[in-house]
Formats: C-alpha cells, sequence, structure tokens
C-alpha cells in the first residue's frame, strides 16, 4: 500500500490533504451535536387493533383491503383521533392526498405521532429554513421518515440532501427512488463522513448513494479517515465516480491484502508503477483474487494470446482480467473465427471484450458483413476501432445514413436493430 500511496503522491498537491484535515475537523463538530439523533415515533405494532387500524385505512384514505392489511402488520392504532390529526396536519400543509398515501404507505408509523408536538414543530421548521409549499410536500413525500427522526440539525442535513438530489439533473430517476431508503446504520457517522466528501467536491448523485447505503465506506471514524487520506494521496479526483470505487476498495481491504495483491499483478510481469496505473483506470482491479487472475491467464492462453499479450491488454483494460472465461471465449471466437480480425488487432483493443456482444458487437458486425458481401465498403475489414468503439450515434453515421439509396439505409437499419 505504500507503494501505491508513493506513486499517488506525485500526481496530488499537498494543500488538498491539508483541506480534508480541515473538513474532517469541520465534521467532527457536525457529529457531536448529533448525538442526540433518535426517533419521535414509538409505535405498537400489531395487536388487538389491527381490526381497526385496517378498517381506518381503508375509510379514510382509500386504501385496498389488501394494502391496508399489509401496513397494519407495522403499526396499529384502536382509536381515530390520533390518525385524523396527522392527517389533517398534513392536508393543512399542502399535501394532496396521493402524497399522504404515499407517505402512509411508506411510513405508517407516522399516523401514532404526535401531531402537534412533534410533527407541526418539524414541518415549521423547514417551512423557517425558506422551503415552499411545493419543495416540502414534494421532499417529505419522498423521504416521509425525515418527520420520525429527532433535531433540527439532523432532519435539516437530510432534507439539504433529498433536496439537492432532487434538483440535480445530472441525477437520473433513479435516486429519487433510492430516497425511499432512508439511511440506516450509525447515522452520526453517515452524516459527518457523507459531509467531509461533500467538501472534497464528490457530487450529489454519489453522495447520496453513499448515504442510504449499507456499505463500509462512510460508517466507522478512524477507519473512514485513514481510508480516505489514502485515496486523497493517490491522487483520485473527488468529483469523478473512481474516487469512490477507490474508497470504497481500499476500506476494504487491508494492507496485508493489498501487497498480497500487488504482487499477484507482479507474478504477470507488472511493476509497482503499472499495477497503480490500472488501479487508476479501474479501482476495482485491486480486488481480483489471485484464483481469478490465474483462470484469466489460462483462458486467455488457451485462446492463443501469450502471457505477453494478455500483460499488456490488462496495462491497457484492466477490467479484462475479471471478465468472465466464457464470456471472453464468446466474445474472442466472434471476433477472431467469425470476423477474421487478426489476435493482434485484439490485443490493441481491449476494449472490445468489455462491450456488450448481443447489443453493440454483433449487430455492429452484422452490418459490416453485409456492406462487404454487397461491395460497399470494399472486401477488406474496416478497423476494428472504427466498428466497435465509435458511439451508436457515430457507427449509424460511418456505415449506415451516409448512403444515398434510402431502401438500402432502411435494409441496414433492419439489419442493425434485429441483430
Amino acid at each position: 500500500m505504500y507503494s501505491l500511496t508513493l506513486h499517488g503522491r506525485r500526481s496530488v498537491e499537498l494543500h488538498k490533504w491539508r483541506n480534508l484535515s480541515v473538513s474532517l475537523q469541520k465534521a467532527s463538530s457536525l457529529f457531536n451535536s448529533f448525538s442526540s439523533v433518535a426517533t419521535t415515533v414509538s409505535p405498537r405494532v400489531g395487536g388487538k387493533g389491527k381490526n381497526f387500524t385496517v378498517t381506518y385505512l381503508v375509510d379514510s384514505l382509500g386504501f385496498t383491503t389488501t394494502t391496508a392489511e399489509s401496513i397494519s402488520k407495522r403499526v396499529s392504532f384502536e382509536e381515530k383521533a390520533n390518525p385524523d390529526s396527522v392527517l389533517n396536519l398534513l392536508r393543512r400543509h399542502g399535501f394532496t392526498d396521493s402524497q399522504i398515501s404515499t407517505i402512509i404507505t411508506d411510513y405508517p408509523k407516522l399516523l401514532i405521532a404526535d401531531a402537534e408536538k412533534s410533527l407541526a414543530p418539524k414541518l415549521q421548521f423547514l417551512q423557517s429554513r425558506g422551503a415552499s409549499s411545493s419543495e416540502l410536500t414534494q421532499i417529505v413525500s419522498t423521504v416521509p421518515k425525515l418527520l420520525g427522526k429527532k433535531g433540527h440539525k439532523t432532519i435539516s442535513v437530510y432534507y439539504d440532501f433529498v433536496k439537492e438530489t432532487l434538483l440535480d439533473k445530472s441525477c437520473s430517476s433513479s435516486y429519487e427512488k433510492l430516497c425511499h431508503s432512508f439511511p440506516q446504520g450509525n447515522l452520526e457517522n453517515k452524516i459527518r463522513n457523507v459531509s467531509v466528501l461533500r467538501e472534497l467536491g464528490v457530487p450529489q448523485r454519489f453522495l447520496f448513494s453513499l448515504l442510504i447505503s449499507d456499505r463500509q465506506p462512510v460508517c466507522g471514524k478512524e477507519k473512514f479517515e485513514e481510508t480516505l487520506k489514502k485515496v486523497v494521496e493517490m491522487g483520485f479526483d473527488p468529483t469523478t465516480g473512481k474516487f469512490v470505487e477507490a474508497l470504497n476498495v481500499i476500506y476494504g481491504l487491508s494492507e496485508k491484502s493489498i501487497e498480497a495483491k500487488v504482487n499477484l499483478y507482479k507474478r504477470l510481469g507488472f511493476d509497482v508503477g503499472d499495477v497503480w496505473k490500472s488501479f487508476k483506470k479501474c479501482p476495482v482491479s485491486l480486488r481480483v483474487t489471485e484464483k481469478k487472475m490465474l483462470d484469466s491467464i489460462e483462458t486467455f492462453l488457451g485462446l492463443g494470446f501469450s502471457k505477453d499479450e494478455f500483460a499488456l491488454m490488462v496495462k491497457q483494460f484492466p477490467p479484462c482480467i475479471g471478465l468472465s472465461a466464457e464470456m471472453v471465449k464468446k466474445k474472442a471466437d466472434f471476433l477472431m473465427k467469425k470476423m477474421n480480425w487478426p489476435i493482434q488487432v485484439v490485443v490493441s483493443n481491449p476494449t472490445v471484450l468489455g462491450y456488450s456482444l448481443e447489443k453493440r458487437t454483433v449487430p455492429r458486425c452484422n452490418v459490416i458483413k453485409f456492406l462487404m458481401s454487397k461491395g460497399l465498403i470494399g472486401s477488406k475489414l474496416p478497423p476494428m476501432a472504427s466498428v466497435l468503439a465509435y458511439t451508436n450515434q457515430e457507427f449509424l453515421r460511418r456505415y449506415v445514413k451516409k448512403h444515398e439509396d434510402k431502401q438500402l439505409v432502411a435494409q441496414l437499419m433492419d439489419i442493425y436493430l434485429a441483430s
């Protein structure tokens, strides 16, 4: 690990770690202020109020009996006064019936919370921070468990994360679904650690998935700080996904494990610099086990590649060492036997082994074979990179849409889409 860190330090400015130290200190202060985090709802689950609960949910919220019965397994009550006060409070704050149904489905325990003493102050606090009525209803509907937490700072931090995630155009709609999984585990640690990553410049779309995940990198305190320091010193850019990947990998490996894996690569002919470059390109490459590496070598040698050629391919495209033997054989067989590209071409373009055979390689190659059979691009195979490495749009522009014959273009599109 020490050797990898030394290589990384050559490409990272030392002030980044000083900034990180400041961020860690700030986060520690934040951590101390969250020591009293707790839920304010103490539900009674099941019990003799189950039948009453089912009837109430059907009559008051329009749930089907099946849905109501499912919810009643998570919470039950015997009187309607408290749930009525909760529903009335939500309606007064602008929540629609649809949003209220979503909230109760995701977090039914809210129905037995104290509307005036617990829920109302939280909604008022969020409004006092400048949340508009539409923002408030959208965000609380997305993460209703927010109202089950205690402490304005805790609520504020999570509210901000959800808000920024929903407003961030770079985040896909799948992140909105992720919001429904409220952070589990030690919330204090997660808030502190994710706040540190935020100050370093890690994009929101990565932060929120880390926050709600049960995976390890943002759990704990000392191990997180130790791991983060290593990743920063290695020179990973915090604004990229590879920074988060590296954080995941390094967190899960001991010093002894890392040294053992570096030695595995050395046996393949890599020096430490090569291992570092591969790790920078593909952080998960450091997770490769000895068995996986030996299986990969055996697979590639069996297909006619030399050991040196395999090492060269790994240096250019580290993920190829983790591809399944079955998939490598299928792809190599198609490229070298059915398409007749020489083995040296595959060695020079190892990324093609990472492309989907069914969705990318076969459709494009079928177009090329048809064009060659008609003498429209000559009898010689075009360069592999121009066929497989270009984007779909560029491939179609170069080999399909450029033809003036509309009938031919339609035929080529049929071949491309039918493959």
